[in-house]
């Protein structure tokens, strides 16, 4: 496998297909999947011609099941470790859900003071903030998120059935033909990882304020949102996430789930496509 070890331990495994003088396109998986849910953004890519990357973050997937470190620090650190390492420059980063606030902290604090980031897309992604604050009011309370934690520790593997079977795809929606086989691969993602580093996760995307991080970033940023995302809803994370950005263009989808970017891949791929080349 390939692998690459951050400075406290971790190895963190990533994927790097595509010729290596091409145009780099990083992605950065949500919560508690891994870099497998990119499938099909990295087929597509790589067979237009492009360099395409993935990693798992710490305690998801093949990478490491640490005990410490599941936050978005660490989670931005451990991303820079990979694309240092395979030295990637004029990249573009596409994240997803929690991967979106880890692109972003990653965009922030390594990849545009170094130089190495052309662009960046925030697809269905947690910042600014998910959590009600002062400064946020229009959050979701904490209660949601203990909630999560709650089912988390009681009964993770049907949690994980529970997820994808309903909100997370929108195959609760009146009229809505489930795939068994998407949330059973949702399932065999997240159950490959750590309990710990889920349960721990949860606060990570749910708690980070991402404010400071959208203000610094200056390079072209497209904020991609579904309008029936029931996960991370469009109104508290997206709008506001464009309106911080100062380069930002917000793009939404009606009638598009949180899992957009497998259930419409189509559509969202022909769509990062647009965006990368222009």
């Amino acid at each position: 496998m390939s692998t690459v070890t951050t400075k406290d331990g971790v190895e963190i495994f990533y994927k790097d297909w595509g010729p290596k003088d091409a145009q780099p396109i990083a992605f950065h998986h949500g919560w508690p999947l891994s870099s497998d849910d990119w499938d099909a953004q990295m087929l597509f890519f790589v067979y237009h011609g492009y360099r395409v990357i993935a990693h798992d973050r710490r305690g998801h997937g093949r990478s490491s099941q640490v005990s410490d470190g599941h936050d978005m620090d660490h989670y931005a650190a451990d991303a820079n470790a990979v694309f240092e390492h395979l030295d990637l420059k004029n990249a573009a980063h596409i994240g997803h859900s929690t991967g979106g606030g880890q692109a972003l902290r990653y965009v922030a604090r390594y990849g545009q003071p170094q130089g190495r980031v052309a662009k960046l897309v925030l697809i269905g992604a947690v910042p600014p903030i998910m959590l009600k604050t002062d400064a946020y009011p229009d959050g979701l309370p904490i209660e949601v998120f203990d909630g999560l934690r709650e089912q988390l520790a009681e009964n993770r593997a049907q949690f994980f059935i529970d997820l994808p079977t309903g909100p997370f795809y929108g195959f609760n929606r009146p009229g809505a033909t489930a795939s068994q086989a998407l949330i059973l691969n949702w399932w065999r993602q997240g159950m490959m990882g750590s309990a710990k580093a889920h349960y721990e996760g949860i606060k990570a995307f749910s708690e980070t304020d991402f404010t400071e991080d959208l203000k610094v970033v200056s390079v072209p940023t497209l904020v991609m949102h579904g309008d029936d995302d029931q996960i991370v809803p469009l109104e508290n994370s997206g709008r506001l996430s464009a309106k911080l950005l100062s380069n930002g263009t917000l793009k939404v989808y009606p009638g598009y789930p949180h899992g957009m970017a497998t259930t419409h891949a189509a559509v969202i791929n022909i769509d990062l496509l647009q965006f990368v080349k222009g």
